[in-house]
């Protein structure tokens, strides 16, 4: 590009090439690459960085940008995000200077041939999409633009985006200067789209030589933010051929709204789960991705949609991580050996081979031994020591949420729920495979390679070489159950743990009930094991925090395990029973928790990991709260800087008393299973009432108890988070937490960089619902901020 060109505020797609990212930007230069090698890409002109330059300069408002940034605190997101939405509205009151509005006016008029019509306004950063640097995501698009007013706000805000916080947070990591990286803004007509979709030239998470198409019902953006499942398309591009599918159930898809923008609608129920595109279609979308690699001579990442019936490329970027791992070699193999008895729901990813074990209730865990593959109804929390012991577990009834396949998740232990026939169809002792991933089960020990029981750990970990993680206001930790697990998880780029949980290093580090230990004279053995298993948690994460939840067992938990019996009533419902804090406070098994504070003690000071802090389970009453906070203190435990001491929130009492609540604790972390349960009254586990839509995390009582907790805590200074499944399962209800600006989210290893991915997207659809209802007058005076 000569001076005279590189001098222009806007400049016509046509006009543009792949070298010309410094003034237009990496979408824009490759938006003009492919306009001007025959793609079909949707007519466009760019808003160039002189552009960008001119409204800051004659705004006046880079001082007041840097002294926001400066303002941060590198170790509070709540600042970084404070100092994003007030450089945003900075924006937003400035209007753009009347001779480049002119200029806007005319190239948008020529755009749509003078003529009404919609836009596209996709901002186009100077640093984005290049092989080294990835900002794919941190900046805007709007679709539908209706009118010149419409185009003029949403050029502002695409500028303002390069201000978001995670757009902040990603320079200064990576050491980017904030005045060194500008913005362009595309214009390009909008493509109505009936299918849209994203494609890969070759596969990023190994590196495979396949084409990745995914594709669903709509505009693109669903795809795009992660809201909705597409299907997708694995194309051999060696011969051109599909040669495998996934087709996912889509309910809604995105359309014009009447307005502009884009507005939900329905999908007819006959047209849910079908296949959304047909096999020559996906064909001919995988072939102009190829002929775009050959172009660029590197793998490349598009998003396409169709409208008319013709197939339109509106974003195009090298790829920019491609993992190495090897391409899974037995995908699609017929198993050997083994015939398909029963199939369900798969909770927990993996594959084992054991033999079957009936269990119901009644019976003693000790049937369970280890390597059974454990069948059963449903299982319960007194189950837990024996899950521990299976390689794989199989129930009748329960979903997604379920105790089975929570814990199962959390084990890495393989499990199908949801057979309707598991007791009845299995035999006790018989051999049987277990496949998580797929939800089957089949008789006998098939040949096909057993996943480990690391997987879940594994597979997460290895994502994070192969996948671009982004980067979150909100913190994202991870739950821990497994000490031998903690190396391979603390490779993910987590927070920290939310929640590790005591009652598993009982079952792994002890196997008997502490006061049976603590009566042979074995209490320093209990102490000794307990503060070894935690130390080696938080010295694999060290120095990030590690939040321990002390003892949660209910009695008929303890009664199953060595000398229990002696030392535990019987209760006919153990779930709403003796449990958590008023067992700590009793006289019967207060020195059996004095000894897991003194392990806690230990592991602080003696192993020197100060990075571990405590959470009380199920607090029913202050008097509780008091009697333990000297308990503490009696061993040197003093709540302050470097202890922080969590409540778990999940009596619907912390709710009502959280002003008094408050008061004892730092932090509050929801445990939304429980808070489900003793809100509506319904067990999680049971099949009927789950099918019934009671037991529901999103239900509204609970959500709005949810937000009472975080209203009030944060009116006292204390923070929150979420420990429960529901924000993996349910991309709603994450969306919904950070909404309500929940501090912390814990999420269990195999969901954490999927479930990171909906965060980071909900944090921008926030952050822009904010901006947009925000009053925003003219800035006349620069002084008026």
């Amino acid at each position: 590009m000569d001076s005279k060109t590189a001098a222009k505020r806007i400049i016509d797609v046509n006009e543009l090439r792949v070298n010309d990212v410094p003034i237009v930007g990496g979408k824009g230069a490759n938006l003009g690459e492919l306009t001007s090698s025959g793609f079909p890409v949707p007519h466009a002109f760019v808003l160039t960085t002189v552009s960008y330059d001119y409204f800051i300069s004659t705004s006046k408002i880079m001082p007041k940008i840097l002294a926001q940034i400066k303002s941060i605190d590198p170790d509070s997101d709540d600042t970084l995000v404070a100092a994003s939405n007030n450089i945003r509205e900075l924006f937003d009151k400035c209007e753009i200077p009347k001779d480049l509005k002119d200029e806007i006016k005319e190239n948008y008029n020529l755009l749509l041939g003078g003529k009404k019509g919609f836009v596209a306004v996709r901002s186009s950063a100077t640093a984005e999409d290049l092989p080294d640097a990835s900002f794919a995501g941190q900046q805007e698009t709007y679709l539908n633009v209706k009118d010149e007013k419409d185009l003029f706000d949403k050029i502002r805000k695409c500028w303002s985006s390069l201000f978001t916080a995670r757009a902040i947070s990603y320079r200064e990591t990576q050491g980017y200067s904030h005045e060194d990286v500008k913005l362009a803004v595309v214009v390009q007509r909008m493509v109505n789209s009936e299918f849209a979709g994203i494609m890969f030239t070759v596969d990023p998470h190994n590196g495979a030589k396949n084409i990745i198409v995914e594709g669903g019902y709509g505009l693109g953006e669903a795809m795009v933010g992660g809201e909705v499942t597409p299907d997708t398309y694995q194309v051999d591009r060696s011969k051109m051929a599909i040669t495998n599918k996934r087709i996912s159930k889509q309910t809604w898809k995105y359309i014009r709204g009447p307005q502009g923008g884009a507005v939900k609608k329905d999908i007819p129920v006959d047209m849910q789960k079908v296949q959304k595109i047909p096999d020559d279609r996906v064909l001919e979308i995988a072939e102009i991705g190829r002929q775009v690699e050959i172009h660029y001579d590197k793998p490349m990442d598009m998003e396409w949609c169709i409208e008319d019936n013709k197939v339109y490329l509106v974003q195009a970027r090298p790829i920019t991580a491609i993992g190495t791992g090897k391409e899974d070699s037995s995908a699609g193999e017929q198993v050997e050996g083994g015939d398909v008895v029963l199939s369900g729901l798969g909770a927990s990813p993996g594959m084992a081979t054991g033999r079957v074990c009936i269990y119901d209730v009644g019976m003693s865990l000790d049937v369970i031994k280890d390597g059974d593959v454990l069948v059963t109804k449903m299982t319960m929390p007194d189950m837990v020591p024996a899950m521990s012991r299976s390689v794989a577990i199989v129930t009748d009834e329960g979903g997604m949420t379920c105790h089975a396949a929570i814990i199962s998740r959390e084990l890495g232990t393989p499990c199908v729920v949801g057979t309707g026939e598991a007791t009845n169809t299995l035999k006790n002792g018989e051999i049987v495979t277990v496949d998580g991933s797929t939800g089957t089960v089949y008789r006998g020990e098939i040949k096909k390679k057993v996943v480990t029981e690391t997987a879940p750990a594994a597979a997460a970990s290895a994502a994070v070489f192969s996948e671009q993680v982004p980067i979150t206001g909100t913190k994202v930790m991870v739950n821990m159950s497994m000490p031998s697990k903690a190396e391979e998880v603390a490779k993910l780029p987590c927070d920290g743990v939310g929640l590790l949980r005591s009652e598993f290093l009982f079952t792994n580090y002890i196997g008997e009930h502490p006061c049976a230990v603590i009566q042979e004279g074995r209490a320093q053995e209990l102490i000794d094991k307990l503060a070894d298993g935690v130390a080696k948690v938080a010295r694999a994460f060290y120095p990030r925090p590690v939040t321990l939840r002390t003892s949660d067992f209910k009695t008929n938990e303890y009664r199953d395990m060595k000398g229990g019996a002696n030392f535990e009533p019987n209760e006919d419902n153990p779930m709403i029973g003796w449990r958590g804090c008023s067992r700590y406070v009793s006289d019967s098994y207060r020195e059996a928790f004095m000894c897991e504070l003194k392990a806690i003690k230990k592991a602080r000071d003696e192993m020197g990991m100060k990075n571990i802090n405590i959470m009380l389970p199920f607090v029913r009453t202050i008097d509780e709260v008091k009697q333990i906070t000297a308990m503490m203190e009696s061993v040197g435990l003093r709540r302050g800087l470097d202890l922080k001491l969590y409540f778990m929130a999940e009596v619907p009492v912390n709710i009502f008393m959280a002003e008094e609540f408050c008061k004892y604790c730092d932090w509050f972390s929801i445990g939304s299973n429980d808070l489900t349960q003793l809100t509506m009254g319904c067990d999680r586990d049971s099949d009927i009432l789950g099918k019934m839509g009671y037991f529901d995390e999103r239900n509204p009582g609970v959500k709005a108890a949810i937000k009472h907790l975080i209203k009030v805590a944060h009116k006292y200074g204390n923070h929150v988070s979420i420990c429960g499944q529901a924000p993996s399962v349910y991309p709603e209800f994450c969306e919904f937490l950070v909404e309500q600006g929940i501090d912390c989210i814990s999420l269990n290893p195999d969901t954490f960089i999927r479930t990171k991915k909906i965060i980071a997207s909900a944090e921008q659809r926030v952050l822009l619902q904010a901006a947009r209802k925000v009053n925003r007058p003219s800035c006349d005076d620069e002084d008026d901020f």
